[in-house]
């Protein structure tokens, strides 16, 4: 026994010194300590990234609310505070009323001019035209146009009524006509009416781009994204192209394009490729078909429901451009209208979309760089309007001078707070002035 516990005492020295204090087993890895120095840089270098991140954001953020506040400053909104308690008790919380957008401020306008002689070239309702009469008791010669005979029809009766109510006024002498023509014909209609006005001008002259809320609100008119009806959006009932008929027979690249150019969509192309698909299977009839598609082709996580109402709002103001031809009309209209002015007179624009006012913007430059002489100024002067009454002529803030006429809107008034808060479809209307030398 004692020679078994000698024989082993070696052994077991040796296993103490393996296990105890041999270099072969492995000691703590200064590694370990390297991995966790790194790893707190990282976290530190994220941590910087991240709060440079936010930095940034937060200076992305503020300089986009800069600009915006910018852009909000350089806007010439209206001055003019609507009479809220006058508007509540005429049009209450009827939707379906026709308000005259900006009325006041297109009183404003015309306020210093002896208005002689009147063009309303988008009567709608008259609600602009029976307020400028009213204004104006001087007035002796007034037209008013119209393509809609809905439109006319009101209008007409409404303005008959009131001359028939003022009979015992100076309105009574007033010579007035209310038309069912499109204002691109303004020079034939006032030679056709009195050919002295043909020649001498006209003092003042109203074009209101925006659409009647009578259009809007008839579902059978097919304008409304919100109610069913036909595909038709004709302004006048007698033309024959429908928007169904480019929905579901014009080429597949013009369907495109009028979504493109005149809609502003940038999912023009996959919606494009969506209607032509639709006429494999009958095509497009109804407002509420293509409000389907669109719907369908909209993402959810781009608005929502507002994301495809407003897709749907381009689209349907592509078609309806389209259809009217309403860009080429009001080109051609706003120099024709011009042109019937007399010296000294006015033509107020109001439009309600990025295409038809930079379209009213370019029309006004062209028509002040070039003089009779068909010379084109290389600059135009600013001017912050010295020959304008100021305490009359509020309104005015900068002018473009040119050789036969001066703009008197640099930038287009835009509807006051308390008028967008109380009609809503003001929001995007803009007005612009020019005045003929």
């Amino acid at each position: 026994m004692a020679a078994l516990t000698a024989a082993t005492a070696p052994a077991k020295s040796l296993l103490r010194k393996l296990l105890f204090h041999s270099p072969l087993l492995p000691k703590r890895s200064p590694l370990r300590f390297s991995i966790s120095a790194t790893t707190t840089a990282t976290y530190s270098t994220l941590r910087n990234k991240n709060k440079n991140k936010n930095k940034n954001k937060h200076e992305k953020t503020q300089k986009q609310k800069q600009k915006a506040d910018l852009l909000l400053k350089r806007r010439t909104r209206s001055e003019r505070e609507l009479d809220e308690e006058g508007f509540s008790k005429q049009y209450g919380n009827d939707n379906s009323a026709h308000v005259p957008v900006m009325l006041g401020e297109v009183l404003d306008v015309f306020a210093s001019l002896s208005l002689k002689s009147f063009v309303d070239c988008t009567l709608g309702a008259a609600g602009h035209s029976a307020a400028m009469i009213q204004a104006h008791p001087e007035m002796e010669f007034y037209v008013g146009l119209d393509v809609d005979p809905v439109a006319h029809e009101i209008a007409q009766a409404k303005i008959n009524m009131f001359l028939n109510k003022d009979s015992g006024s100076s309105t009574s002498d007033l010579q007035a006509h209310t038309l069912l023509k499109n204002f691109k014909n303004i020079k034939t209609v006032l030679h056709d009416i009195d050919g002295k006005h043909a020649t001498s001008g006209v003092h003042g002259i109203l074009m209101d781009l925006g659409m009647s809320s009578m259009q809007v609100n008839n579902a059978e008119r097919g304008f409304s994204v919100l109610s069913n009806g036909p595909l038709d959006m004709r302004m006048n009932p007698q033309a024959a192209l429908k928007a169904e008929d480019i929905l579901n027979l014009w080429p597949d690249d013009e369907v495109g394009r009028i979504l493109r150019d005149y809609g502003e969509e940038s999912n023009w192309f996959s919606l494009q490729k969506k209607i032509v698909n639709a006429r494999s299977t009958g095509g497009l009839h109804s407002t509420k078909e293509l409000v389907d598609l669109i719907r369908s082709s909209a993402s959810w996580t781009r608005g929502g429901r507002q994301g495809w109402i407003k897709t749907a709002t381009r689209v349907f103001q592509a078609l309806r451009i389209a259809v009217n031809d309403e860009l080429n009309t009001l080109k051609d209209s706003i120099h024709s209208g011009f042109d019937s002015l007399a010296s000294g007179g006015r033509l107020a624009v109001i439009s309600f979309h990025s295409l038809e006012d930079r379209i009213v913007k370019q029309s006004f430059l062209d028509i002040i760089n070039c003089g009779e002489d068909g010379g084109c100024k290389e600059e135009m002067g600013l001017y912050s309007s010295p020959k304008f009454d100021k305490e009359k002529e509020a309104w005015i803030k900068q002018i473009v001078q040119g050789q036969n006429a001066t703009i008197l809107t640099k930038r287009p008034i835009t509807p006051s707070e308390s008028e967008e808060r109380l009609n809503p479809r003001s929001r995007s209307a803009k007005l612009r002035v020019i005045e003929k030398i």
